[in-house]
C-alpha cells in the first residue's frame, strides 16, 4: 500500500471518528495557518539545514556539525508522546 493511501485510510478513520464541529475547527485552524504566511518561512526540499542541537535517543546532546563532520545525516521527527 502506498503512503497516499495510507493517509486517505487515516483520513477517513479520523473523519468517522471526530465529531464534525471539531473537524471544522480543525479545518479553520490549517487554513489560519497557511494565510499567516508560515509556509514561505519553512524549509524546503534541497534547503540546508541551519546548525542546531538536540538530545539523541539516548537523552545525550549531538551538534549537527559534529555529526556532519562524520557524513550524511538522517533526521527522524516523531509527533506525540510515546
Amino acid at each position: 500500500m502506498t503512503l497516499e493511501a495510507q493517509l486517505a485510510g487515516m483520513r477517513e478513520a479520523s473523519a468517522k471518528r471526530i465529531p464534525p464541529e471539531k473537524r471544522a475547527i480543525m479545518k479553520q485552524a490549517t487554513v489560519d495557518q497557511r494565510e499567516s504566511g508560515i509556509l514561505d518561512h519553512t524549509i524546503k526540499v534541497g534547503d540546508s539545514l541551519p546548525d542546531f542541537s538536540l538530545s539523541n535517543a539516548n537523552g545525550v546532546e549531538v551538534h549537527s556539525g559534529d555529526l556532519l563532520s562524520q557524513g550524511p545525516i538522517v533526521l527522524s521527527v516523531f509527533r506525540g508522546v510515546w
